[in-house]
């Protein structure tokens, strides 16, 4: 179990590092947990239960700012989010890159984990990571469609603006390999209703960049 979730956060760097490099729990980091950390990580609900009933703090902070809700959405650990949640977890909480349970699920392409903390009371429409962006950047930056459906039907705002000048449209673009999901992610955002005449600080539209880079699929769905 320790090396799944390893191999699972070394990959999620990789795939994430546009998204502002989330940091998952490390080897080193998952090895020295104790308490409710340990048992976020495990996914282990009776130990966290055990443990909130003896007055163990469920939003207490690793050196990362991170707390068990974050190591839980970092390991897709679903009913440890619940048991925490019960126990008085704050879904919202932000970890020291500010992150929230949301964003690291959206990154991370998983939907259950998305939809489980919205439905426990996650805001979809928080300002997240170092780039003051939301999970709905995030995920259209990886072209993660069916997070960035989700996240539409949740509320996202669509038309947001994060500090580099970009919207969700955008990033589909520009950090986007104009290919089947990342075209996905972008008929999702304009069939929403995403602006597509916002530009870049340069004023370069969404579709102005699709053309210079001759993505033809996203051309269309932006004309």
């Amino acid at each position: 179990m320790l090396v799944h979730l390893i191999i699972a956060g070394l990959v999620f760097l990789v795939a994430g590092a546009g998204a502002g490099a989330q940091v998952p729990p490390s080897g080193s980091e998952l090895a020295a947990y104790t308490g409710l950390h340990k048992a976020a990580a495990s996914g282990s609900v009776d130990e966290i239960r055990m443990l909130i009933a003896g007055n163990a703090n469920p939003n207490a902070r690793d050196g990362a700012g991170r707390t068990p809700l974050h190591v839980a959405a970092f390991g897709s650990r679903y009913d440890a989010i619940r048991a925490l949640i019960a126990g008085g977890g704050d879904i919202n909480a932000l970890e020291n890159d500010r992150y929230d349970v949301i964003t690291i699920a959206a990154v991370k392409d998983d939907v259950r984990m998305v939809k489980l903390a919205i439905e426990l009371g996650g805001n979809p429409r928080a300002v997240t990571s170092r780039y003051d962006g939301t999970a709905l950047i995030a995920a259209a930056h990886l072209g993660h469609d069916e997070v960035v459906k989700a996240l539409i039907q949740a509320g996202a705002p669509l038309d947001h603006v994060n500090n580099l000048g970009w919207t969700a449209l955008i990033e589909a673009v520009v950090l986007g390999d104009g290919g089947e999901r990342h075209v996905a992610t972008a008929r999702a955002l304009v069939a929403a209703g995403a602006d597509k005449t916002i530009g870049d600080r340069d004023g370069v539209t969404p579709l102005q960049h699709a053309e210079k880079r001759r993505y033809r699929a996203m051309v269309v769905v932006l004309e």
